[in-house]
């Protein structure tokens, strides 16, 4: 008796695994419907920076959708009679000052919360967590009675503290959880070379937190840059006053000078759109490496 031998089946290749022969998401749809949804949305987000540099560089009455030909009188205007000089450098004195010591007090505070068992750290963490919800303008009347009785009112310190006590809790946790992710093993091996915890800390660990830092530092900087609230409050002189609140001044009851507006508006985005150019790359690392717990 002859048995007949069914054919053995055919082979399936597997797909080729590769950067070319794996088939992504994005693939599966037709490329307009992502570029599209995407140049619209560029569009959307170009088109208030092309008017803002319309009006600061056509000249003044002009009503042309392109500005030639250029000038640069606005920003002359605004630099010289409207003191923008003037605010530039406070500007830059509150953001380097809140920057300093937001990253030093957070720093102290996030090694305790990383490094140390306490009773209370569950409960000081939930109120820490608490103060995010809190907006800043509730915080004005207390703080100015404090700098009034302290007779700080009118004072570049009375920003700068007002700035990192609204900064310290988010920075506080940011710079707890990229510390826990730094091995306690590393800080051990140090204090048995002879190292104690702070020289330990200074050697081991804080080259590790740059990312963390740059993230923490920046974030403080900015903020304090933008804001408005506490400087409108407890400054009173003219040439003690920031960038944003100097743009108020451009803004009147009966006219808003456009031209002078759109230029102090570049001067007061430059320095930051600078800073986020250079640090990016950290400031991506450090922020997401500070929301991972260890």
């Amino acid at each position: 008796m002859i048995t007949e031998i069914a054919p053995a089946p055919e082979r399936v290749e597997p797909p080729p695994v590769g950067p070319r022969g794996r088939r992504r998401a994005w693939d599966e749809a037709p490329r307009w419907q992502i570029y599209v949804p995407l140049s619209i949305y560029l569009v959307f987000t170009l088109i208030p920076f092309y008017w803002i540099l319309l009006f600061a560089l056509r000249p003044a009455g002009s009503t042309s959708l392109v500005s030639w030909p250029m000038t640069f009188e606005h920003f002359e205007k605004v630099w010289n009679e409207r003191a923008f000089g003037t605010y530039f450098q406070n500007s830059v004195l509150v953001g380097v000052s809140t920057l300093v010591m937001t990253t030093l007090v957070a720093l102290a505070g996030g090694y305790a919360l990383a490094r140390f068992d306490f009773r209370i750290k569950r409960t000081f963490m939930l109120a820490l967590l608490c103060t995010q919800f809190v907006p800043g303008a509730l915080l004005l009347v207390p703080l100015f009675e404090i700098f009034a009785n302290l007779r700080m009112i009118n004072s570049l310190s009375s920003v700068v503290i007002a700035e990192t006590v609204f900064q310290l809790p988010l920075s506080m946790i940011l710079i707890s959880g990229f510390i826990r992710n730094v091995p306690y093993s590393l800080e051990e091996a140090a204090w048995v070379d002879g190292c104690n915890r702070f020289t330990a800390f200074r050697i081991v660990v804080l080259p590790l937190l740059r990312p963390g830092l740059i993230a923490v530092g920046s974030f403080a900087f900015v903020h304090a840059w933008n804001h408005f609230l506490f400087a409108l409050m407890f400054l009173s002189d003219q040439g003690k006053q920031t960038i944003p609140v100097g743009l108020n001044t451009l803004m009147s009851a009966d006219s808003v000078d456009l031209g002078a507006l759109a230029a102090g508006g570049i001067i007061a985005a430059v320095p930051v759109v600078i800073v986020f150019a250079f640090i990016q790359k950290w400031l991506i690392t450090g922020f997401s490496a500070g929301a991972v717990k260890g």
